[in-house]
């Protein structure tokens, strides 16, 4: 394979596996179609409703639009996307959400559950740009707990139009659980069964920034990647993580060495598209390694 070659292999290679070098930005349009961008997919149905609520909002114009801003049972409310709008000096305007109790409360000084005063970065911000996003930690009421949510907003005028979504964040627990229930899944239902299913974005493998991948011991080769299954068949053994660590080749070491662990490195969140430290739980079945990571903020 010539150089010109083995270039255009490795570029493409850490673009979809989510690898962050500043000249993997020209990627960008292949990385939006791998099955692990998840918050690409919260961010884009957020998007979509917010261009909906502008246009509403210019045709109709303010007293129209807010009084469908405020409809609970509106077409702006579509589960956990609804649109809220924010006066220039802090005031709730309109809400179909949760926040709806808020309508008619200056709520610039409001905090997260962290004391991030996050009203009062998206006033700072719509004064200075005319779109933008903010990130905060909330309640989401779907499953009671306090979950990283990032605001896109535009401003029209003098509002600040807002839609606001989850970022699904796997834990330790969480990927411990799904690495043993993957192991099981080779022993019961065989190896090449096992690895279609984690391959499957629908197979119960796959979840939000979780996934299931498979390693082979000797040629360093993809047997499955759940956020990506396309790479099924590639050698990363020569794979680096954004801060240059071979990554890959560590989990091999410690397969074949302690046939379980742990590595820590530093990689792309599919479901944040934010460079986060990463930690993977392995565990050696046979002649492959089963794998599975989660992030947590550097």
């Amino acid at each position: 394979m010539n150089r010109n070659r083995k270039k255009l292999l490795a570029l493409s290679l850490s673009a979809t596996l989510g690898a962050v070098p500043l000249l993997l930005h020209a990627q960008e349009p292949a990385q939006q179609r791998t099955l692990g961008s998840v918050e690409r997919s919260h961010a884009s149905q957020a998007r979509a409703l917010l261009d909906q609520a502008v246009l509403t909002f210019q045709a109709k114009g303010p007293e129209q639009a807010l009084a469908a801003f405020n409809d609970r049972n509106g077409e702006f409310v579509h589960g956990q996307y609804y649109i809220f709008v924010l006066g220039e000096d802090g005031t709730m305007q309109a809400s179909s959400g949760p926040s709806a109790s808020l309508v008619g409360l200056n709520v610039a000084e409001l905090k997260d559950a962290a004391g991030k005063s996050f009203m009062r970065e998206i006033l700072d911000k719509s004064a200075k740009q005319d779109s933008g996003e903010v990130e905060y930690q909330w309640l989401n009421p779907a499953d009671n707990k306090v979950e990283n949510k990032i605001s896109q907003f535009r401003k029209i005028g003098d509002h600040v139009l807002c839609v606001g979504y989850y970022i699904p964040r796997a834990t330790a627990e969480h990927a411990k659980a799904l690495l043993d229930r993957a192991v099981q899944q080779v022993k019961d239902k065989g190896a090449e069964a096992a690895f279609r299913n984690f391959n499957d974005p629908r197979g119960g493998f796959v979840f939000n920034d979780e996934y299931v991948f498979v390693i082979g011991l000797d040629d360093g080769r993809y047997r499955a990647s759940g956020s990506s299954p396309n790479l099924v068949g590639v050698d990363v053994r020569n794979v680096n993580d954004a801060a240059g660590k071979p990554l890959f080749k560590e989990m091999i070491e410690l397969a074949r060495k302690q046939g379980s662990g742990s590595v820590d490195y530093v990689w792309r969140n599919p479901a944040t598209n934010a460079v986060e430290q990463k930690h993977t739980l392995i565990q050696r079945v046979d002649d492959v390694l089963l794998g599975v990571g989660y992030y947590t903020r550097p």
